[in-house]
């Protein structure tokens, strides 16, 4: 009989808690202790490192089931946020591919592209390993059928829902993953009793719907965690969620009102390609 899958939540683990579970789990886990090295490294931006107390890299990682010797597709990562610390943690016994908007797909793309790039250039050390693919939105490739452990996205199933290309970039993520691999979702939590179509173009979605998509791909949710909460967010700005940090569109209108309710709310949920 298989073990079944157990839906928890690490939000209130402290170090101890961490470390205790990292020290039951198997022993290819990310340990607390290597977690500690590269949040507090030297090479990450501090602007990007003040955000870990609204994205808790550490319990999202371990909740994930994040190991080392994993290979591990970060989906469109933006400015390197989690590159910064998903390329050290593999860079020995895994392997971290980053995978981007083709460049020639439009001028955004390109210049994210360029950016990225560049930053994995500077610092060989950290970032020497890792891969880079480009794939087409409408027609998303991440690689080799079966060939990655892990697939993460964090705060981007919105922006593909918007652009309806949400059903193919879902079954992309089922091909490229191996039998029993992970997906690992983060994004944007809409108010409870909303759709999608109520929160077109503002930056949140309902957990159920994102479920659902994950599950018409073929997947099945092994978990759900509470991690990246916010209960201050009350999601009902005019400009969507890019209102609160780290975008803060107003500016320096009620800034410090944004400032204090923080990173928006968000959904963390954790599904498994099954095993046939």
């Amino acid at each position: 009989m298989k073990p079944a899958l157990m839906i928890f939540s690490l939000a209130a683990l402290s170090a101890t808690d961490l470390a205790a579970a990292a020290s039951a789990a198997p022993e290819s886990t990310v340990s607390h202790e290597q977690f500690a090295t590269v949040l507090g490294g030297n090479w990450r931006v501090p602007q990007n490192a003040a955000r870990d107390q609204y994205r808790h890299p550490e319990q999202t990682l371990t909740f994930f089931g994040l190991r080392p010797d994993q290979t591990v597709i970060e989906i469109t990562p933006g400015n390197g946020w989690y590159s910064e610390l998903l390329a050290p943690l593999l860079k020995d016994k895994g392997h971290y591919v980053a995978a981007i908007v083709d460049p020639a797909t439009s001028d955004e793309a390109k210049k994210s592209a360029d950016s990225l790039k560049h930053k994995y250039a500077a610092d060989p050390a950290h970032y020497g390993k890792v891969e880079v693919v480009a794939y087409a939105p409408q027609a998303p490739v991440f690689g080799k059928p079966g060939s990655a452990d892990t697939v993460l996205t964090f705060r981007n199933v919105h922006n593909w829902v918007d652009a309806g290309n949400e059903a193919a970039t879902f079954k992309a993520f089922y091909e490229v993953l191996k039998p029993g691999g992970t997906l690992g979702v983060v994004d944007h939590r809409a108010k409870p009793g909303t759709t999608a179509k109520d929160n077109a173009q503002n930056g949140y979605l309902p957990t159920d719907y994102v479920v659902k998509l994950a599950q018409n791909a073929g997947f099945t949710l092994a978990g759900e965690s509470e991690i990246n909460a916010n209960p201050k967010d009350t999601k009902d700005y005019p400009d969507g969620v890019w209102t609160l940090p780290p975008a803060l569109v107003k500016g320096e209108q009620d800034k410090a009102k944004f400032l204090a309710i923080g990173e928006s709310d968000r959904m963390t949920l954790r599904f498994i390609k099954p095993v046939k």
